[in-house]
């Protein structure tokens, strides 16, 4: 069974979209650019405010407006962190099972720490997460495994022990590159024109609440 479980952020353990959402519209609308719907943030979230620059404003990290579009972005998120970000659906029974087993769990994100840690806080979740590594912690960002070994690491567990949960290819390649059990979580933010089935996780889940028989499953060897 899983002796450790490690979850990416958003999209995977948290539903971020709505705020990304408003905060998006609030920068366009300020430009002079027409909204976005939910649904087309939704499939951006997890490449990041990046993406959210591209989607909204049409710009590419080459052009010259691109570094300060982004920081206006950035910092009109940093004031909506935790309006209406919340839990995905069923995860908040997944992590009272891996409380009361003593499981421990973590998070590894692409996510900068200045934003991963006020979420986690508005959430309630500071006090009981263990592992927290983001971009700041590591050299190498996923599909590299360094935050996944390191949060095994931390927690002294076997990384063929643990589980990987996230809902990017990259986070399926990291857990796969760290030797993890990987799962795919088809509730979070997927590219319309991606199919997750391609990833090669070794499992895929609709909601979060189907990964409680999977703690229970035997890992890899």
């Amino acid at each position: 069974m899983a002796q450790a479980v490690f979850f990416d952020l958003d999209g995977t353990l948290v539903d971020t979209a709505p705020d990304f959402h408003v905060v998006l519209n609030q920068v366009l609308a300020e430009a002079g650019r027409p909204a976005q719907s939910l649904a087309a943030v939704r499939t951006q979230v997890s490449n990041g405010a990046r993406a959210l620059v591209t989607l909204g404003f049409g710009l590419v990290p080459e052009d010259a407006a691109f570094p300060d579009t982004l920081d206006t972005l950035l910092n009109a998120y940093a004031a909506r962190l935790d309006v209406d970000t919340c839990l995905f659906p069923g995860m908040a029974e997944v992590l009272a099972r891996l409380d009361a087993d003593g499981t421990p769990w973590g998070v590894v994100t692409n996510k900068p720490a200045r934003f991963t840690a006020p979420v986690l806080r508005g959430l309630g979740l500071s006090e009981r997460v263990g592992p927290v590594i983001c971009p700041d912690d590591v050299v190498l960002r996923k599909p590299d495994p360094e935050g996944l070994l390191k949060a095994a690491a931390m927690v002294g567990v076997d990384p063929a022990r643990c589980l990987y949960v996230g809902d990017h290819l990259r986070d399926i390649e990291a857990g796969r590159n760290a030797g993890m059990t990987t799962v795919a979580a088809l509730f979070g933010y997927l590219d319309p024109n991606e199919d997750p089935r391609a990833w090669h996780a070794d499992y895929y889940i609709d909601a979060a609440d189907a990964l409680l028989p999977l703690l229970d499953q035997d890992m890899h060897s």
